[in-house]
Formats: structure tokens, C-alpha cells, sequence
């Protein structure tokens, strides 16, 4: 068995499905981290899923560094969980399996994409972020290849200050003070990072053919987990259009593409939906402050019956994070008082709004 040595314990957990072209950069990326070595390697689990190319054979070549620990992991799922939550979850799992048999059941587990590339302080900044959080989410950074379109790299910029927009509000009504600005607003599979003690206590990564990575996420908010977002850990991820996972970030990159040709509209909601969404969260999240009485009374007010009073838990809510994230989910949706507008009108939108609410917080 070969044994970890950073101080932290660290395992990097990447699915891979014909991933022989691309992954080899992964880890070329992961042997450059800062603070390991041939003294001190990092833990890469590499679960080759159903491949018909050589990625298996491929990652153990590149995986070859004196500065990386790796195992690769060759399996054929059946049809029916052929995807990438089935193996991104054998690949989490294992690595916390390698981490509790090295004395180390709450080092990180931290998962990316084989087709990614990362900064050489990845994986330190994500260890810094996790002394003060329960999971960390990565910016994604889009790495065009090829020549870049001028209007696709547009609409990149505006959809990026869309979601910056959107946080200005949560900042100004109900600022999260275990993720203060600057932050980013990504938690996916491409950079994540959390405890493999805290991985288990929420029982994994749900093994879903699409959204896996998001709703591990939600089972950490749920139990009560802090989620950052911190500016120093990012990747770069691939603007490919034809990707692995099906409704992916491959296909977004595609409808990008088309809506850049004007073959169709990016639409998002306007900031109303927003602003009422982030003021119900902060009202949640007094009432829960408040007690357990009032905050029944306003999840009442907000439409949960007794049976979803019940499901609800409040008793058993251990903070106003698992609070507001277990009622959001059981709450009826908020009406659309607005239709949504392409992503330049909706942007156009915000600036005046952000103005009133940082009035009204001065």
C-alpha cells in the first residue's frame, strides 16, 4: 500500500470515460501541486468507467510522478448506472476508504474532471478553505480552445456578471458570513473539497446521472455544513462542446455557442426574483434564531402544512444553515412576478437595485 504523507492527507478523486487525450494534462497539473513531493505524495483516484481507449493505461503512465500516489480503478457499471454520479461516487468512496486506512478519516477528498486543469496551489488553497468551512466549491474558469469567438467570450463575461449581480444581493439582505465576498458562486464536479469524515456522515455522493455533484452539496448544506466559496481555488475547465456526462457542462457550452449565433436566447430570471428569493432566506433564517415556535409560524405563513412541518424537523435543525436549506427545499416555489429576459436585459436590471439595497445597509 502506498502511504500518504502530507500533513493534511489529501486524495483527489477524478471519474474518466475515454479520457486518454485529456487526462494525461490532469495529472501533469496534480504532479505540479505546491507542498507535495517524492517525501510527501498526493493521493489520486482515478476510476476509468467503461472506457473502449486506453485512458486506464494512459493515467498510469502520466500517474507516474514521483510526486503523485496513484490507483487506478477499471470498471464496467451496467447500463442502467453507466454515468458519471456511479463513478464519481466509487472514486469518492475509495478515497475515503485510502484515507481511513491511513489514519486519516477526516484528510480531504477532493474531486475534479479528468479534462480539467489546475492551478499548482489547487489543492493547498482548497486544505486553507477547508480549516473554516464543510465543503468548498471551485470557480470555473472557461479555457477556450482554439481561436475564441468574440461573441461567445461575451456572453461568457455577461453570464459571469449576471451571478456576480446576484450575490451583491445576497450580500446587501442576507450576507453569509462563513463565505464573504469576493467569492464565486460554483460548487460542482470539477472542484470540490470536503472532509472524507464529513462525506461520510452524509452518506456520499449520491450516485445520480447528472446533478450528483450538486446534490452532495446540498446533503453537506443540510446537515448544517458551511459552503465556500473562496476567489483562491479555481480550475479551468474545457468549452467542449460534445462532452462525457450527458447534460453536462458540455452542453451548456454548446446552447452558449448557439446563442452567441443567435440561434437562440440565454434567458435568466430578472433581479425581483432574486431579491424576493434572498429576503425570504434571511426571514428563515431570524425566525430560526428566534426559536423553534416562530420559526414554525412563518414556514406555516410560507405554505408548509403539519406534514411537511414534521418532515421539516426544525428541533432537529442543529443551525439556521440546515434551517433555511431543509425549508427551501419544502417550500412551494416563488411566483414569477416577471418573465425571464435574455441575460443582457436581466443584467441591465440590477445595477439600480443594488444601489437602493447598499443605500439602505449604509
Amino acid at each position: 500500500m502506498t502511504r500518504l504523507r502530507s500533513p493534511e492527507g489529501a486524495v483527489v478523486c477524478v471519474p474518466a470515460r475515454n479520457e486518454a487525450e485529456r487526462l494525461p494534462g490532469l495529472l501533469e497539473s496534480l504532479a505540479a501541486q505546491s507542498g507535495f513531493g517524492p517525501r510527501a505524495k498526493l493521493g489520486v483516484v482515478v476510476v476509468a468507467n467503461g472506457c473502449t481507449d486506453d485512458t486506464a493505461a494512459v493515467a498510469r503512465q502520466a500517474g507516474s510522478a514521483g510526486t503523485l500516489a496513484l490507483r487506478v480503478i477499471e470498471t464496467t457499471f451496467p447500463p442502467e448506472s453507466a454515468h458519471v454520479g456511479t463513478a464519481r461516487r466509487m472514486a469518492l468512496d475509495a478515497g475515503a476508504d485510502w484515507l481511513e486506512a491511513e489514519g486519516m478519516p477526516a484528510g480531504a477528498l477532493l474531486t475534479t474532471d479528468a479534462d480539467a486543469r489546475l492551478a499548482p496551489h489547487w489543492v493547498e488553497a482548497n486544505l486553507a478553505a477547508l480549516r473554516e468551512a464543510e465543503v468548498v466549491g471551485g470557480a470555473l474558469v472557461i479555457d477556450e480552445e482554439g481561436e475564441a469567438d468574440p461573441e461567445t467570450s461575451r456572453l461568457h463575461a455577461q453570464i459571469a456578471d449576471y451571478w456576480r449581480a446576484v450575490r451583491g444581493i445576497e450580500d446587501c439582505l442576507d450576507p453569509p458570513p462563513h463565505d464573504p465576498p469576493p467569492r464565486h458562486g460554483d460548487h460542482t464536479g470539477a472542484s470540490l473539497a470536503l472532509r472524507a469524515d464529513t462525506y461520510r456522515a452524509v452518506g456520499g455522493l449520491p450516485a445520480l446521472p447528472l446533478g450528483e455533484d450538486n446534490a452532495l452539496v446540498a446533503r453537506v448544506v443540510e446537515a448544517g455544513g458551511r459552503l465556500r466559496h473562496d476567489p483562491a481555488v479555481f480550475v479551468r475547465v474545457s468549452d467542449r462542446v460534445i462532452g462525457r456526462a450527458a447534460g453536462g457542462m458540455a452542453k451548456d457550452m454548446a446552447r452558449r455557442r448557439a446563442v452567441a449565433r443567435g440561434e437562440d436566447a440565454y434567458r435568466l430570471p430578472t433581479p425581483a426574483f432574486w431579491q424576493a428569493l434572498v429576503e425570504r432566506r434571511a426571514a428563515l433564517r431570524r425566525a430560526w434564531r428566534a426559536g423553534p415556535g416562530p420559526a414554525a409560524d412563518l414556514a406555516r405563513r410560507l405554505g408548509l402544512d403539519e406534514a411537511a412541518l414534521g418532515t421539516l424537523d426544525i428541533a432537529g435543525c442543529p443551525n439556521d444553515i440546515a434551517f433555511v436549506e431543509r425549508a427551501g427545499r419544502l417550500l412551494p416555489p416563488l411566483p414569477a412576478t416577471q418573465p425571464e429576459l435574455p441575460v443582457a436585459e436581466a443584467l441591465a436590471l440590477f445595477p439600480p437595485l443594488l444601489e437602493s439595497l447598499r443605500d439602505a445597509v449604509r
